[in-house]
């Protein structure tokens, strides 16, 4: 997947950036660039993708994406109709990070935190919770309490020991334009079309490629088939019914395109680790 390159602009009078992105949905926009962020999503379900990993997210989803690690959002729904989808996203650079741990040693443990940011993180509920609070308070804050406010954020999160990784590998994304235009196409039709029967013949017509180039081509770029691509996207989906638990597993299953439900529970089983029932009950325990 060829990703495009974001152009993030820090203010000449601040040292990083907050923004506080508001939209009726968040499109597919597959993208990278050479700061970190941190990305706190609200009122807002659908699928994540960063690197090579999809995942679901939902209301309260936070994640720190590491410098030119490919990222996108897809938004499926709202969970309150009369409110956009929402996104606080904090930006700030390599060169801001070296200045605190190598003049600061009590910003030290912001090392780890960050070095693991190269595959992308995600937290756990609580320190979600938490840093979420404060991700918000800093939107009315005057510049100076801002800076404080995303140091103890980063602080928080690096002191949380069940965060974890998300791509399998860091990305050095290839910025190629004939290559980034025929992926687009692809990647585009792909997260429209998921759920429906999709034939390999019109997925190369759309990358003017033979079938046997597009599938050479979209495993170098993506890492993974297509076949692989679409299973994720499917179980991603997933995850968000079956936190419905007025949906019968059987019709999740015919929704996506699965043909059969022992079919679906065995895919949702190696991607999961566990099956479709499992996953419900285990959702419905946190709740």
């Amino acid at each position: 997947m060829r990703p495009l390159f974001e152009q993030v602009n820090i203010p000449l009078d601040q040292s990083w950036t907050l923004f506080d992105r508001r939209l009726p949905a968040f499109p597919f926009n597959w993208h990278y660039h050479p700061e970190f962020e941190l990305t706190l999503t609200l009122n807002s379900v659908g699928e994540r993708f960063v690197g090579d990993h999809i995942e679901h997210y939902g209301d309260g989803d936070l994640v720190l994406v590491g410098p030119n690690l490919p990222h996108a959002w897809q938004s499926r729904e709202r969970l309150r109709d009369d409110a956009p989808h929402r996104a606080l996203v904090a930006w700030f650079t390599q060169a801001w990070v070296d200045t605190l741990h190598t003049h600061y040693v009590e910003f030290a443990p912001l090392r780890a935190l960050l070095a693991e940011s190269v595959r992308g993180l995600a937290f756990s509920a609580d320190v979600r919770a938490q840093a979420a609070q404060r991700l918000l308070a800093l939107c009315d804050a005057p510049p100076a309490a801002r800076w404080l406010g995303l140091v103890e954020v980063l602080l928080q999160l690096a002191s949380d020991t069940q965060r974890r990784s998300l791509a399998l590998q860091g990305f050095l994304p290839v910025d190629n334009p004939r290559d980034r235009a025929r992926l687009e196409r692809v990647m585009s039709f792909l997260n429209a079309h998921y759920a429906e029967p999709i034939r390999l013949a019109t997925l190369a017509e759309l990358a003017a490629m033979s079938e046997s180039q597009l599938q050479r081509f979209f495993k170098r770029c993506t890492r993974m088939t297509i076949s692989d691509y679409l299973n994720q996207l499917r179980i991603g989906r997933a995850c968000a019914l079956l936190m419905q638990p007025d949906r019968p597993i059987g019709q999740i299953a015919a929704e996506l395109g699965y043909g059969q439900a022992s079919y679906f529970t065995r895919q949702f089983r190696a991607t999961k680790g566990m099956t479709p029932m499992a996953f419900r009950r285990k959702y419905e325990t946190r709740e």
